[in-house]
């Protein structure tokens, strides 16, 4: 018998009482976090386990429908409490993962982060929702169970974060810019705003590996991919696109705007006065390609691209350290 089917059960045959006091001591004493709530959305049962979970006693919650102020800062509904008032169209904004089991019963299930204030500190929960039917069909309240899946849940975005991000930098990935790229020009479609795209590359790199090695050259290029990351709004991406170059996604930038991102970045990385006797100022600089669009269906993100490309192959051939406007000779020289 599952727990549900023992809470039916002592819902149903509250006689005798040794046998509804030994069900409610087996809720009590069961390891998976429970508690259960009435059509009221007042708590019945909150179990040892769930007591552990949350560091809330069980003669706090007992009788009230204050059950929230376990897991949240700011009010808002448990599974239990969408499932018994009939509000399960909430899922979606209330839960990061939720889906209905196909048995009977219109049981929930959904994960999320939860605040949990008595504890201090955030966790990752997995919850069960099942009502409790009583003779006639009726739901006469829900058993909610629980589980801390915080350690999985971490492994899984440490996971999802190795697929996305440069492990030398820190920064987006290839693939990662080419999936955010594709998705701003889907929204630029939708919004008609301006999509803009710099293309950062770093000058006599090989001189400066020469220089200093390759462990000089990595720490080079993380010094720079930090002082580029720091020009970016919340929207923007930064992302490795190979090498020693560097991409730049603006979302809603016209040109103008994507040139002065540009010369912030060429100023911000000159300023590291990283030493290189390649460059006529003895010091590690960029060249940067800016390009802007407005989203067509006959055109396509790659065209971005490659008049970026275009103007970053202009400013090094102009002397480098510079940006570079699409059919605009160099901006901001400085060799």
């Amino acid at each position: 018998m599952n727990n549900t089917q023992k809470i039916q059960h002592l819902m149903e045959h509250p006689q005798p009482d040794q046998q509804h006091g030994f069900a409610l001591k087996l809720m009590e004493m069961l390891v998976v976090p429970t508690f259960v709530i009435d059509t009221s959305c007042k708590v019945l049962i909150w179990n040892k386990a769930c007591e552990r979970l949350t560091g809330v006693p069980a003669y706090e919650v007992l009788g009230t429908n204050e059950h929230w102020r376990s897991f949240y800062s700011e009010q808002r509904p448990t599974l239990a409490d969408l499932l018994i008032q009939g509000r399960t169209g909430e899922l979606h904004s209330l839960y990061q993962q939720h889906a209905r089991r196909n048995d009977p019963g219109d049981n929930l299930c959904a994960e999320n982060w939860c605040d949990m204030p008595r504890l201090g500190r955030r966790r990752y929960l997995a919850a069960d929702a099942s009502p409790i039917f009583d003779s006639s069909g009726k739901v006469v309240a829900v058993v909610e169970t629980l589980r801390d899946v915080t350690d999985e849940k971490k492994a899984q975005m440490a996971l999802e974060r190795l697929a996305t991000r440069d492990a030398l930098t820190g920064l987006a990935n290839r693939r990662c810019f080419d999936d955010t790229l594709q998705a701003e020009w889907q929204r630029a479609l939708r919004t008609h705003q301006p999509l803009s795209l710099l293309m950062v590359d770093v000058d006599n790199f090989k001189q400066y590996n020469d220089a200093y090695g390759h462990l000089g050259g990595d720490e080079c290029l993380q010094r720079i991919a930090a002082a580029v990351a720091s020009e970016m709004r919340a929207n923007d991406l930064v992302a490795r696109y190979g090498g020693e170059e560097f991409a730049v996604i603006l979302p809603s930038q016209s040109l103008k705007g994507a040139a002065i991102v540009a010369e912030r970045i060429r100023c911000r990385v000159e300023q590291l006065h990283l030493p290189n006797t390649g460059s006529n100022k003895h010091v590690v600089t960029v060249s940067i390609g800016a390009a802007t669009a407005l989203a067509a269906p006959d055109n396509d993100p790659s065209q971005l691209v490659s008049t970026a490309d275009s103007a970053l192959y202009r400013a090094k051939h102009m002397g480098r350290n510079r940006i570079s406007l699409p059919d605009i000779e160099g901006e901001a020289p400085t060799d």
